[in-house]
């Protein structure tokens, strides 16, 4: 009978701390992957590389795919959904024109909004800056995310590279 209950009482510690090592052990959501993609989508916009911005967007529609939504906090869950959808989307686009720089950027002004609301929700693992240029889109006016002041515009590559500016650490 005592090892009968000695049993029961060690299995139980067992199971508690097993449960409690894998709580531990979860993935917590990371916009990291995501802003290295966006990041390498992005210079590669600025040399007029489009190849190489298909395939950044091809990863970063990729990495969009692998998020584990279980590991975003619930009461963000929602609002990380919406701006997944309309991101991977744009990604998607993106990486399915090679060759089509133009239509590229187009997608790419809309993603670059999509990833500005993923950063202020989530915040981000670096510095970022949120740079703009106000001739893009007929005079409209686009932002874009980078990991340097530096101005390097994606919107118009070689044509004017240093078109724009800096409006906000984030």
């Amino acid at each position: 009978m005592k090892n009968t209950i000695l049993s029961a009482v060690l299995m139980v510690c067992v199971m508690v701390s097993g449960n409690a090592q894998s709580k531990k052990t979860e993935a917590k959501f990371s916009t990291e992957q995501i802003v290295a993609n966006y990041l390498a989508l992005k210079n590669a916009l600025a040399k007029d590389d489009s190849n190489g911005a298909a395939k950044a967007g091809n990863a970063l529609y990729a990495t969009f795919k692998s998020v584990n939504v279980k590991s975003i906090n619930p009461k963000s869950k929602a609002a990380y959904l919406d701006i997944a959808d309309d991101a991977k989307e744009h990604a998607e686009h993106i990486g399915s024109n090679g060759g089509n720089i133009e239509h590229q950027r187009e997608h790419f002004a809309l993603l670059s909004k999509d990833i500005n609301d993923l950063i202020k929700t989530f915040g981000a693992s670096k510095t970022l800056y949120q740079d703009s240029c106000p001739m893009y889109d007929a005079g409209k006016g686009a932002i874009w995310i980078s990991e340097t002041k530096e101005i390097k515009n994606p919107y118009y590559g070689s044509k004017m590279l240093t078109c724009g500016s800096m409006k906000k650490q984030l």
